[in-house]
This record gives C-alpha cells, sequence and structure tokens, in this order.
C-alpha cells in the first residue's frame, strides 16, 4: 500500500537527517531561496523534512490511522495524486506569503496529511475519531469543523507551526475528492 510506503520514507528521510543535518537545511522550504535560486524541489523534500520526533509521529499516526482505509477506498493511483497534490498545494500558501522573507523556512508532510485526512471526512463523515483525553468519538465532520476553525484561530497568532499549510492541505483534500474521485458527489448525497 501506498501509505505504508509513504510512511516508510519519511522515517527513512527523518533518520538519514539526524545523520546528515545538512540535509535539513538543504531541503526545507525556503521561498525567498526558492523564487531566486529556482530550487523548486524544497515544494517536495520539504514534506519529508521533520523538526523532530514528535513531529514526525504525530504526521505518520495520522497517516496511519486514515491512509489506508481512504486508500482501499479510493485506490493507490488516486491515494498517491491526492498526497503528492495535497503535499505541493499546501505549500503555495507559505510560497506566496513569505517569497520576500529570507528569514522564513517550513518543513513537514501536515498539509499532505490534512489533504488524507480530510477526504478521509468526504467519504466517511459520521465515522467516531477519538482524540487523546475525550472518552466519545465526535464524528469526522465535526472533528473537520473544529480543526478548521482552530487552525484559522491559531494560524492568527505568531508561532512555528504552519497552520496555513494546515488549511490548505484540507481545502485541497476536499477539492480533489470533488473535482477528481469518480462518484464522490454521488457518495455525499447518498449519506446526508
Amino acid at each position: 500500500m501506498i501509505s505504508y510506503v509513504i510512511i516508510a520514507l519519511n522515517v527513512v528521510v527523518f533518520l538519514l537527517v539526524q545523520q546528515n543535518p545538512h540535509l535539513m537545511q538543504k531541503g526545507m522550504l525556503i521561498p525567498y531561496r526558492m523564487v531566486r535560486q529556482g530550487s523548486w524541489y524544497e515544494l517536495l523534500s520539504s514534506g519529508f523534512l521533520h523538526g523532530g520526533w514528535t513531529h514526525l509521529l504525530f504526521n505518520m499516526i495520522t497517516l496511519l490511522f486514515f491512509g489506508p482505509v481512504l486508500e482501499r477506498s479510493i485506490g493507490e493511483v488516486h491515494f498517491f495524486m491526492l498526497y503528492s497534490s495535497g503535499l505541493l498545494f499546501s505549500s503555495l500558501p507559505s510560497l506566496f506569503k513569505h517569497k520576500n522573507n529570507p528569514n522564513y523556512a517550513t518543513i513537514g508532510a501536515s498539509g499532505a496529511v490534512e489533504s488524507v485526512l480530510f477526504a478521509f471526512i468526504v467519504l466517511f463523515p459520521f465515522t467516531p475519531l477519538y482524540v487523546m483525553f475525550i472518552p466519545i468519538g465526535i464524528p469526522a465532520v465535526v472533528f473537520g469543523v473544529m480543526f478548521v476553525i482552530y487552525s484559522i484561530w491559531a494560524g492568527r497568532r505568531e508561532g512555528q507551526i504552519n497552520h496555513e499549510a494546515h488549511l490548505a492541505g484540507a481545502f485541497w483534500g476536499l477539492i480533489y475528492m470533488l473535482l477528481f474521485v469518480p462518484n464522490t458527489i454521488d457518495h455525499i448525497l447518498t449519506i446526508w
């Protein structure tokens, strides 16, 4: 399954970066550098870099929970295209907003993972999701709305988490499903 391969690649890259820290600087998305030096590979390479074990674990556990189910539902090709295009699409807000800021850099698979999570929500909106420290399941669609509200709020505050990438990835997950996966709209109409 593609989702397992993506998880394995992220772990391997994380371990390589631990041994060769210069790879982090080379692969992170620095819009200022990318625009001026044409290092467009950063749109992809930054999605395989993580700032620590916690960052990696949160992204990969989320991908592990939702990826295989979604992949079985939409197929390997669509899953690969969703993840890859979600990685690229979720980098666009950072690229446009920070292209003139030489001090800005971002890393992580969060945008692509949010694409997968929100594509899952499109197909399974009423599936209960269990979040740490909350003893009852939250319908996926309710979780999605709460996540978007939180990301908008948190994105207005200063911090090191790229909430814009989360939002762009979530948006792309919805759009991808509606535009490219056959019968998605019919599926939505039958479950609502």
